[in-house]
């Protein structure tokens, strides 16, 4: 070999060497979140925020905010999981502070005192790095530069989750090789399928980055509105909500159509029905309703009930669910969907059962926001759990037929319900999911927790689609069951039986 060769050989060598450093190295060190006020401990793995610019022109820049915690197993070989809350119009950062993010937050002995962080042993990260996305613009921490853009629907938003998702893998390189997944809920049921439905089709026409993409999870989702609409009668008569005589009537009333009460008769009897559950937890028939008043019903909380919000896990939950559980009692239609904040503004409908101060409180805290490298507050507001900037269209239509192309591709999906759930009630999502006609490789079963429990139900069907129910869980199941959640969650991603 000549020395010319030589030295070529040893440049070429070299330059590699250095491409794939810099390659294992690409993540963005400006993103890089190094502490977060209220957590004194030391992070489990790395974590990340900033914003994304998904502009297409420079009329129309949108800059979605992210917040990244990479794996810690291995984040090296697990999965990304992308991370979508719902509404439409919630922050997903609403998952990372109140379901499966990497700390448990407490609140402070006083009024304006900031959470106290604790590391949250059912974290999803302990098993993949999870991305939790605001999406779309002008939700949550995440803007764009004229109102005027905040006009979108499903498949707008699914557009631009897709760019996102290119530009994200271009700054973080090292994780293009990972499986990766979607998981949502509520109204993520719409937002995770045209987003995959997004993938696929750019994974066809070669675009590149290529996404190693392998699948998606929803929880409790918004999927098609007649079998959505359908599903609170039999619910509330199966839970022993509702009598006999109250049940037979709307089915003989309604011919067992109950989201469009066509005849006097039909509106009667689901009157009967809608007064029966008017005072439950929607989100979870079993947990109370937190007031504002201190109130519930017409007697004092009692003093364990008049800090909800105020101090997570003091009970089972936290007494709030603001908005981003849309239906509330009702299918979504096609058109313009209102958020919770235009619901109470213009309709002056009570919001039920909410508080969300920990999250409010910690998200509007400038010297949190400058952890994190979210705008300022006179930069681009207050957070909101929900906002009611959005101009919102529903122009995705049923589900049904997004779910049977894109597990018809090979691609593996799992449909997860709380089980007492009345938003989104598992009635209906177990009888669209039996609806595509798949056949069943999994015999309806129990499925037991990590400490022997019988944690909830499943059934399997061709085509890597299973049905799973979690047992006592309402409307955000990780926040309900957090460790049957992780069960799940880290099965399914392994390829183990659940």
């Amino acid at each position: 070999m000549t020395v010319a060769m030589d030295k070529s050989l040893f440049l070429c060598m070299s330059v590699c060497m250095l491409f794939n450093f810099v390659l294992i190295q690409a993540a963005p060190r400006h993103a890089l979140v190094t502490h977060l006020p209220g957590f004194n401990g030391t992070f489990p793995s790395k974590h990340y925020s900033g914003y994304v610019n998904v502009t297409v022109n420079v009329n129309s820049r949108k800059n979605l905010f992210y917040y990244f915690v990479e794996s810690e197993r291995d984040a090296t070989k697990d999965p990304v999981v992308l991370w979508l809350n719902g509404g439409p119009g919630c922050s997903s950062l609403d998952g990372f502070v109140y379901e499966h993010g990497p700390f448990d937050f407490e609140a402070g002995n006083q009024e304006g005192d900031l959470p106290t962080l604790h590391l949250n042993q059912y974290s999803w990260s302990k098993v993949a790095s999870v991305i939790y996305l605001d999406s779309p613009a002008g939700v949550g921490f995440s803007f764009a530069q004229n109102t005027s853009l905040y006009r979108t629907g499903d498949r707008k938003t699914a557009s631009d989750t897709h760019r996102f998702l290119r530009q994200w893998f271009l700054q973080f390189p090292e994780f293009v090789s990972n499986p990766f997944y979607i998981a949502g809920e509520s109204y993520a049921g719409v937002y995770v399928p045209t987003l995959a439905a997004e993938i696929v089709r750019g994974i066809k026409l070669g675009v590149r980055p290529v996404i190693n993409f392998k699948g998606y999870l929803i929880g409790n989702p918004v999927t098609d509105y007649i079998f959505d609409g359908n599903a609170l009668v039999p619910f509330a008569h199966g839970m022993g909500l509702v009598s006999d005589d109250i049940y037979q009537e709307a089915v003989a009333a309604c011919n067992g159509t109950y989201y469009d009460a066509k005849t006097k008769e039909c509106g009667t009897a689901l009157d009967k029905v809608n007064n029966a559950v008017d005072q439950l937890n929607i989100y979870d028939i079993l947990e109370p309703c937190y007031h504002g008043n201190g109130l519930f019903g017409n007697e004092r909380l009692p003093d364990s009930f008049r800090t909800l919000g105020k101090q997570i896990r003091s009970l089972p939950v936290r007494k709030r669910i603001f908005g981003r559980a849309w239906p509330f009692r009702a299918p979504v239609l096609q058109g313009l969907v209102l958020s919770w904040p235009q619901l109470l503004s213009n309709m002056k409908i009570k919001v039920p059962c909410v508080n969300d101060e920990i999250a409010t409180a910690w998200l509007n805290n400038e010297e949190v926001r400058k952890a994190i490298h979210a705008g300022s507050d006179s930069e681009i507001g207050r957070w909101e759990l929900c906002t009611g900037k959005l101009q919102y269209w529903h122009d995705a239509g049923s589900m049904l037929q997004y779910h049977k192309n894109i597990t018809s591709e090979g691609y593996r999906a799992l449909i997860y319900s709380g089980d007492h759930d009345m938003c989104v009630p598992f009635t209906g999502t177990q009888a669209w999911t039996r609806s595509l006609h798949y056949k069943i490789v999994d015999e309806w079963r129990p499925w037991m927790s990590s400490v022997g429990q019988l944690a909830g139900y499943l059934q399997g069907y061709e085509k890597n689609l299973t049905f799973l129910t979690i047992k006592g869980a309402g409307h955000t199941v990780p926040e309900y069951k957090p460790r049957e959640a992780l069960d799940f969650f880290s099965r399914w991603l392994d390829g183990t039986p659940i």
